[in-house]
């Protein structure tokens, strides 16, 4: 008993190490457990929502859209657990200028439901329910009508369908209709889509430039009104997904195996089936045209044969009369009155040659009867040429029917298409990974301080220790002393840090994500394997230093343990050696540095401690920096351009006379843009950049004509990278790269992601989806976006060369050889803020489709979650680098009371026992400052490494500014110390402390 009341007694005693001790778990703990714990809960609410929203696996869309026999087959698939067709349609309308919007028909089979926040659900046609967005854009409310125009070619499957579309089955010959929904519109709810969680209330401005919307808004529509057959998508739940969290890679394997067996022989059969009957459905046109046509031919021609036997009827007839009177006459002057009579009786009998003469003779001489014939013969003059004329349209129809329809082509894509899905996850993601990283350096703090602590504390027990030791006592139970005090802090530390952990940080991570992402049914949940996992990692470590340090002591004899421990043997620091230097230092520099330089343990405990702290200021600190540099990198550095300008093909020209007339550009350079994928395979052969290196990113493809390669220099800096270690990259010479035509040039934003460099080989998919094996010739410094740049030679020797993938039957290389330059990239007079509203105004052109200003997007550019987690992450370094120093400080003192004691004696005042042993503590201070600032940009570039984003590379970057605030800031947590030290050294009696231990 009186053991154990000794050790409640010394516990009490030792109570600021033991809130120490607590501090640095509370600290440690609550980073390893919080930010897991705020994604966690991001991930698993959004799973939950989109899991009861239905929100599609798998999503297939067709050029030549879908029929009733895609759909058929996909319900085939192997794994498919429910198809839902999909119609939809572009309409335009008026909205302080010309906005676009997709008509999106609601579902009946449960996939993509959007999720009702206010008002009703559309029922009737001419109902619709409309996003927040378009509410506060607008201005409108539930109740408020709206009147839209469909594009008149919205889409290719509209076309394909109207000119060359057959039926999906073979049980019909009909041909299929584009979708069409009404245009008188009534606003019954607002809704939220489950495939686009952005909040437009909030402050993500930031998604922008990776928005892959192709239009402003979507309504949602029920099926009632909807007309037309042909389905502009398939969208697809695949059997076990469901179970699966959306963003763990088991679901992505699951969903995988389904988008391999549809890529496998669906795909293929599909592809030539649909065309098939594309081609069947234009044969049956134009043999339908050819039969109509033929028996309009044969009713003309039937009228002209008609027309004719009466005009040769009456020809005849008159022909009859005159040959009658002819006979009569000539028998009046004969003899025979009998036979006069008898002649005039019978019509003569003529021959056919003199029948035809008196024929022509009768008609030239009556111009009625020329007329008439000349209207007969002009008319099947007519009539021969246009049967002449429609068979050899319907032939030239014939022939060029296989070419004029192109080779359909499927795109299966899971939820990483999705752009709202895709930002989400690489969000949590890039958060996830730093609060894997910084839990460590915490950790290591926490060892060290706890070594030093329960170092300390073990020796300040020596005698005891001994004394308990000789009475009998086993080492293990005089350790549990120190073990149990040290578990203690320990858990009562974790166990706060748990709250703070699983309620804290998330609550302030939520609350940052809300207003970027709209979540449904949020709520904060406890992991109890994690978080007891997260304190055990703490107890093992912090048991570990005690262990160690009570080993050090107890494995002498009772008789060495209760006699003091030896001083330090005195010895020479290297100070001492340079002369001209130590000889100038008065006599307490030469204690102070003696006390510092001797005590190597403290030293490095103290100097690493800081250090640790000072890094991860600095580190948190240079993200920041870097992230607020990237808009300014990417838009005033890389981008030389102040304007891009993109349009569809049929409107190019006209929107280049637009901009030409404007007068506001300076230079352009016109391009192709289109939106593509690279890809890289694993291979491991030295082909990619990587062995076995493997992914696809989205890509903006950018043709340039071949006359003005060199004028892309001026557009975009052009500079070659290498890739460097610790988030570094080798950065050539401006203008030392330059376009050609033997590789693609690939953005290091992309390069870096997927491992490639200079001549790797790459899959690029254009705008048509034809894919082809591209080299990379460079890798371009880039940190916004994913360019990849190519020649115009090099463009048409990709994706129209035979070897290249489905290109067997792609357009000619004679008319490749015109690509239609659908963007202009330019540079302009005038402020930043003109810049910016002429491209607001380019926008409600009808010839443009986007225009972008740098200006704008340099200013604009936004990563409000990061920074919200960067400022977490040095709030909760700063917490630490305070506890460290008043954990070493308050260790230094209880070393050396007896020296304090023995100063006061001396005759020190109380301000100068002050200074004699701050001035120790702020000189180790400023060592671990300077060791940790370079150490910080060192671990900041690890971190920035790990941060792999979609079209985002973080090009590290630490302001001087953030090296002064991280070195101010350990230092005025020193200071802050000292005013919790100081009062100890003033309570300090050196009667007590200077008696013998004797």
């Amino acid at each position: 008993m009186a053991f154990v009341k000794d050790m409640l007694r010394m516990w009490a005693h030792s109570w600021k190490r033991f809130i120490s001790i607590a501090m640095i778990t509370l600290l440690g703990v609550a980073v390893l457990t919080g930010i897991y714990a705020g994604c966690r809960d991001a991930f698993r609410s959004t799973d939950r929502f989109f899991d009861a929203q239905g929100l599609h696996d798998v999503q297939v869309l067709s050029t030549a859209g879908l029929s009733n026999g895609d759909i058929a087959a996909l319900r085939k698939v192997n794994g498919v657990a429910k198809v839902q067709a999909e119609r939809s349609q572009e309409v335009t309308f008026d909205l302080d200028g010309r906005k676009s919007a997709t008509m999106q028909e609601i579902g009946t089979n449960g996939i993509d439901q959007p999720y009702l926040q206010e008002g009703r659900m559309p029922k009737k046609a001419g109902e619709i329910a409309v996003t927040r967005k378009f509410i506060r854009d607008s201005g409108k409310r539930i109740g408020s009508r709206l009147t839209v125009t469909p594009e008149s070619a919205s889409s290719d499957t509209s076309d394909t369908s109207d000119t060359n579309g057959a039926d999906g089955t073979n049980e019909t010959n009909g041909t299929d209709e584009a979708p069409s929904f009404p245009t008188k519109l009534t606003i019954v709810g607002v809704v939220l889509d489950p495939q686009n969680l952005s909040n437009p209330d909030g402050y993500s401005a930031m998604t922008s430039f990776r928005s892959t919307a192709t239009t402003d808004y979507t309504f949602f529509a029920p099926s009632d009104g909807v007309t037309g057959t042909l389905c502009t998508s398939a969208t697809l739940l695949v059997k076990g997904a469901a179970a699966e969290s959306t963003f763990d890679e088991s679901y992505e394997n699951t969903v995988k195996q389904v988008t391999d067996r549809i890529d496998g022989t669906v795909k293929t059969d599909r592809q030539k089936a649909r065309r098939q009957e594309l081609l069947d459905a234009g044969n049956k046109k134009i043999a339908d045209a050819r039969a109509e046509a033929d028996k309009k031919f044969a009713d003309a021609q039937s009228q002209i044969d008609a027309n004719r036997q009466q005009f040769n009827q009456q020809v005849d007839q008159i022909v009859s009369m005159q040959a009658g009177a002819a006979a009569a006459g000539a028998a009046a002057n004969g003899a025979n009155a009998g036979a006069a009579a008898a002649a005039g009786a019978t019509t003569p009998q003529l021959d056919e040659t003199t029948r035809e003469t008196m024929r022509e003779t009768i008609i030239a001489a009556s111009p009625e009867l020329t007329q008439a014939k000349q209207q007969l013969d002009q008319a099947q003059s007519q009539l021969n040429e246009q049967k002449a004329s429609t068979e050899q349209t319907l032939k030239t129809k014939e022939n060029e029917l296989k070419t004029s329809i192109p080779q359909v082509r499927w795109y299966v894509q899971d939820r990483q298409s999705l752009g709202g899905f895709s930002a989400l996850k690489s969000d949590l993601d890039s958060i996830q990974s730093l609060g894997n990283a910084f839990p460590i350096v915490f950790l290591l703090v926490a060892v060290m301080m706890s070594l030093t602590a329960m170092a300390r504390m073990v020796e300040e027990d020596r005698s005891l220790i001994g004394t308990y030791v000789g009475l009998g006592y086993g080492r293990l139970a005089v350790a549990s002393r120190y073990l149990l005090f040290a578990l203690l802090a320990c858990l009562i530390g974790g166990g706060l840090g748990l709250i703070a952990g699983f309620l804290g940080i998330p609550a302030f991570l939520l609350v940052v994500l809300q207003g970027m992402y709209v979540m449904p049914g949020l709520r904060l949940e406890y992991d109890w394997l994690y978080g007891s996992l997260g304190i055990a990692l703490f107890v093992v470590g912090v048991l570990a230093a005690t262990i160690y340090a009570c080993v050090q002591e107890m494995r002498q004899t009772p008789a060495s343990l209760l006699r003091p421990k030896a001083p330090r043997a005195g010895s020479r620091i290297l100070l001492e050696r340079i002369r001209p230097v130590w000889n100038r230092i008065g006599f307490l520099g030469k204690v102070t540095a003696r006390n510092i330089f001797r005590f190597k343990s403290r030293l490095i405990m103290t100097v690493g401690g800081v250090a640790g702290c000072t890094a991860l200021i600095v580190c948190g600190l240079a993200i920041n920096d870097t992230v607020a540099d990237l808009g300014i990198k990417q838009y005033r550095d890389i981008y030389q351009y102040d304007l891009m300008v993109v349009s569809d093909d049929s409107d190019a020209s006209a929107m280049r006379t637009k901009v030409a007339s404007d007068g506001r550009v300076t230079s352009s350079l016109d391009v192709r843009i289109e939106s593509g994928d690279l890809t890289v395979a694993g291979s491991g052969d030295g082909d990619s950049g990587k062995a076995g290196s493997s992914g696809s990113e989205s890509i903006q493809l950018v043709a340039v004509p071949e006359k003005h390669l060199s004028d892309l220099g001026e557009m975009v800096t052009l500079q070659p990278v290498s890739s460097g270690i610790l988030g570094t990259s080798g950065v050539g010479k401006t203008g030392s790269l330059k376009l050609d035509d033997d590789g693609v040039i690939v953005a290091q934003s992309a390069a870096s992601a997927l491992g490639v460099k200079a001549g790797s080989k790459v899959r690029l998919t254009n705008g048509d989806g034809v894919q082809a094996t591209a080299k990379v010739s460079a890798v371009n410094r880039n940190l916004i976006g994913s360019d990849v740049y190519v020649s115009e030679t090099y463009y048409a020797k990709l994706f129209d060369s035979k070897d290249a993938k489905n290109t067997k039957n792609s357009k000619s290389s004679e008319d490749s050889e015109a690509l239609t330059w659908n963007a202009m990239l330019a540079k302009l007079s005038g402020s930043d803020t003109s810049q910016t509203d002429y491209a607001e105004s380019l926008e409600e052109d009808s010839s443009v489709m986007k225009a972008v200003s740098c200006a704008h997007m340099a200013d604009s550019f936004k990563f409000d979650l990061m920074g919200a987690v960067v400022a977490l992450i040095v709030a909760l370094a700063g917490g630490l680098a305070l506890v460290v120093l008043f954990t070493l400080a308050n260790t230094n003192v209880s070393e050396r009371v007896r020296e304090m004691a023995t100063l006061k004696v001396l005759g020190f005042f109380d301000r100068e026992v002050h200074h004699y042993v701050n001035r120790e503590m702020m000189i180790l201070t400023v060592m671990g400052v300077i060791l940790g600032l370079p150490l910080g940009r060192l671990v900041g570039g690890m971190l920035t490494m790990a941060l792999n984003m979609p079209s985002l590379y973080f090009e590290v970057e630490v302001k001087p500014l953030s090296y002064v605030i991280a070195a101010v800031a350990t230092m005025a947590f020193a200071l802050l110390v000292q005013l919790f030290v100081n009062p100890v050294l003033d309570r300090i009696d050196p009667i007590s402390s200077l008696k013998s231990v004797e």
